[in-house]
């Protein structure tokens, strides 16, 4: 999450790509991140996040469409504090919602920023408003 907020911070950085991404982050832990405390999680990390939770059925659904796997130990009683096992992945979709690129934890933020900056690049090249 750090990373992500650095890349931001570069790409805003430029005129060009300035406010050109929307980050998204949703919930793997819909029973317990109410939409008040991922709000507050995501102000660690950039101000230009939108968080998202739901239903289990439905964060179920959305992490089975992108291939991100989650899990929560079996054995959770009460409000004891537990950690959630989940894939590391950062997508990039088009302004259309179309899936484009993916980065993995081995990528850092100032790769990141200028991947997604050529993409940018690329995409208003083809005469598309962002």
């Amino acid at each position: 999450m750090d990373k992500i907020g650095d890349a931001l911070d570069i790409l805003d950085a430029n005129a060009y790509t300035k406010d050109a991404v929307q980050p998204v982050f949703i919930s793997c832990d819909p029973q317990r991140d109410t939409p008040v405390e991922v709000k507050s999680y995501l102000k660690q990390f950039h101000s230009k996040f939108i968080g998202l939770t739901g239903s289990v059925e439905q964060v179920r659904t959305t992490c089975k469409a992108y291939r991100v796997y989650f899990s929560k130990p079996p054995k959770v009683v009460g409000d004891q504090d537990y950690l959630v096992d989940h894939a590391i992945y950062t997508y990039l979709m088009d302004p259309d919602g179309v899936f484009v690129e993916v980065y993995g934890k081995d990528k850092n933020a100032e790769y990141m920023a200028e991947d997604i900056a050529k993409r940018i690049k690329k995409f208003k090249d083809t005469g598309r408003a962002l």
